[in-house]
């Protein structure tokens, strides 16, 4: 029986699975290994940082990912297919683990960021 996400355990599981799934992903792979070269190692726990802050108000993220995700549309166009793809592939990853408020509103929070950077790289 899944339970909803309650703590940073959850988050990581929840990153962890997710990203090694976008690391292998034909549609959108390529954004994470080749044009922005992520260091897997590093980027997993500010993810983790980035989600946990969003849905648990832990204040442990200070990064700006609006401004990365400029920089990396600079490089190689991500266009708005590419933002419903990885929402739909993060989707799919918490309704696979989890269920519960929480969970509904990690996907909607996840759906609003991409919306706002998509916004944001198409002006």
């Amino acid at each position: 029986m899944k339970t909803d996400i309650k703590n940073r355990a959850d988050i990581e599981k929840l990153v962890t699975i997710f990203y090694g799934r976008v690391m292998k992903d034909p549609a959108i792979s390529y954004f994470f290994n080749d044009v922005a070269k992520v260091n897997w190692e590093n980027h997993l726990p500010k993810m983790c940082d980035f989600f946990e802050n969003i849905l648990l108000s832990s204040g442990n993220y200070d990064g700006n990912p609006m401004s990365a995700h400029e920089e990396l549309h600079k490089k190689s166009e991500v266009k708005g297919e590419h933002f419903h793809y990885w929402n739909t592939l993060f989707d799919a990853t918490v309704d696979e683990l989890f269920s519960g408020a929480k969970a509904d509103e990690i996907k909607q929070r996840a759906t609003n960021i991409a919306a706002a950077m998509m916004q944001k790289a198409h002006r």
